[in-house]
């Protein structure tokens, strides 16, 4: 057996997206500021840097303010300002209504935020990255956390060249131990080492559950003469019903190019919901396909995001690391945006391993890293935004968005009280028997597409005979409960056509196509007996998205 080759940093980072970027720029800046010399490393699972990367995405700056003041000079891809926003309240359909600006909540309007590419943005913060002298490692999957004496000491890097059954393929590679005195987890929503850190040191004792949506997109090009170059359009209503959370937007981006995208809660309690089914047919609503129609989807793809915000957030700071960005869970709902919380919770762990490096002793605290954000404007941002998705999910979308109005527009944010959500998303669901089936229009190829031809255009590959990274804590549980009982509800949740239920001479058997696996973690979070648990591929494997 190949002994694995240790490698040794004062800081190793997790995940090559805005927050783990920024931690390791700010980290190194800091670095330099002081004239003291770190050696730091970022290890990716992605093929490249925004390989994995999805987002709508609208920026606000202001984290990219602080981290380079200066990045209009140095090329950053941010660069189509916000025009316009208009949000519809989608009443069938072919109806809707175009809600006022005086009664669109305040944290919805985007006046002075940028359309953008989050892949791009995170593969020009890769080179600002390399270019402050930091190792980026795309293509290594860390598989594994390292721990000594009851603190994080690293992680490990999973092994390359497996077969299915775990026998060593002629290009098999162990994988590598990072060493670190501190480790920061930035992997993204519902990061598989981050979940694993929450029961280690038990993070979550003192939070609400974590809420998630799925959220898909296509990237369109689009007839000039029908786009809008700024133009953001939000939409909420049909096709879900009254109490389903979620809804559409799609953006103007430069070049004809649009972004369509579609967000529904993993509450959701009907378990023959689909969502990329309901994505599909949001495109056909006549203010949404005026756009599309004669145009070209050139790109797709689907990623989980949390939701839960203020009341659902762990402890962030633990022996040997701290978790940032949306591995923690810093998406503020009321804007529907992350990215800027993510990189400002990367500096904020930056500040604080810088601070923690400085002891001679092992900081627990990690230089504070939790007050710093409690003390920041991400923290103040989550408080006035922390009754926005317990209102949706008490009140019902249209009672829950008169209430965000009232709190966003005349309170803002500091009603005298806080709302909670203590019902977990994989509690929702209903059993099948009782609730109507739903159905869903065919596609017709030009607005509206299938699954597999959608799941192409993710260009999503991995390493085949590889061990399956879909783990079932149980193998019985699909066909002898959650079929029976939620007409096994993993066929429709999963945006990649991961599950099926294949017949076979009578019988039923769950299939787990794992090469179509576009790393959402909607599976993980959705599945209502928990018996998926989503761990990462060999490394490089996945979707290879460009420009989402």
């Amino acid at each position: 057996m190949s002994e694995r080759e240790c490698m040794e940093f004062d800081v190793v980072i997790v995940g090559a997206g805005p927050a783990g970027l920024s931690a390791a720029c700010h980290l190194a800046k800091l670095a330099k500021k002081s004239d003291t010399e770190l050696n730091i490393c970022v290890v990716e699972k992605g093929s490249e840097v925004g390989a994995h990367i999805i987002s709508g995405a609208i920026l606000e700056p202001r984290a990219l303010n602080e981290l380079f003041p200066d990045w209009q000079e140095r090329g950053a891809p941010v660069k189509t300002q916000v025009s316009s926003d208009e949000v519809l309240w989608m009443t069938g359909d072919n109806a809707a209504i175009k809600v006022p600006g005086l009664f669109v909540p305040s944290a919805m309007h985007n006046k002075g935020n940028y359309i953008i590419s989050l892949g791009e943005l995170c593969r020009w913060l890769g080179e600002q990255a390399e270019a402050l002298g930091i190792n980026i490692f795309p293509g290594f999957a860390a598989a594994e956390i390292l721990y000594e004496d009851g603190r994080v000491a690293g992680v490990i890097t999973g092994d390359m060249g497996l077969t299915e059954n775990g026998e060593h393929k002629p290009t098999y590679e162990a994988g590598y131990e990072l060493r670190a005195r501190y480790t920061i987890f930035s992997e993204g929503c519902r990061g598989s080492l981050g979940k694993e850190l929450m029961q280690k040191f038990n993070l979550r004792a003192n939070a609400d559950p974590q809420h998630y949506g799925i959220g898909l997109k296509e990237i369109w090009v689009i007839d000039p003469d029908k786009h809008q170059e700024g133009l953001v359009v939000h939409t909420a209503g049909w096709p879900l019903d009254s109490h389903t959370e979620g809804g559409g937007f799609l953006y103007h981006a430069a070049n004809n190019q649009v972004y369509a995208g579609y967000i529904v809660a993993l509450s959701y309690s009907n378990p023959h919901l689909n969502p990329f089914k309901e994505f599909q047919r949001w495109k056909h609503h006549p203010k949404i396909s005026q756009y599309l129609e004669g145009g070209e989807r050139i790109s797709y793809g689907a990623r989980a995001v949390n939701k839960g915000g203020m009341q659902s957030l762990p402890k962030v700071s633990f022996p040997g690391g701290v978790l940032a960005g949306c591995d923690a869970g810093y998406l503020n709902g009321a804007k529907i945006k992350g990215s800027h919380t993510a990189m400002k919770t990367g500096m904020l762990a930056a500040e604080g391993v810088f601070a923690a490096l400085s002891s001679a002793e092992p900081d627990d605290t990690v230089g504070n890293y939790e007050q710093r954000v409690k003390d920041s404007w991400v923290w103040q941002e989550l408080y006035t935004a922390r009754n926005f998705g317990p209102a949706q999910h008490k009140f019902g979308n249209f009672l829950g968005s008169v209430f965000i109005w009232i709190d966003q527009n005349i309170f803002r944010g500091k009603l005298p009280f806080t709302l909670h959500n203590i019902s977990a998303d994989h509690d929702s669901l209903q059993p099948a028997a009782s609730v109507t089936p739903i159905v869903y229009p065919s596609p017709d190829g030009k607005i509206s597409f299938d699954l597999l031809s959608s799941v192409f255009l993710s260009s999503t590959n991995h390493e085949e005979n590889q061990p399956v990274h879909l783990h079932l804590a149980d193998t019985t549980i699909p066909i002898e409960k959650n079929l029976p009982e939620f007409d096994e509800p993993a066929q429709r949740y999963c945006p990649a056509g991961v599950y099926e239920i294949v017949e076979e001479g009578g019988s039923k058997r769950f299939q787990i196509n794992s090469q179509n696996c576009v790393h959402c973690k909607t599976c993980d979070i959705k599945d209502p007996a928990q018996n998926i648990n989503w761990t990462v591929p060999e490394g490089g494997g996945g979707p290879n998205y460009s420009g989402m």
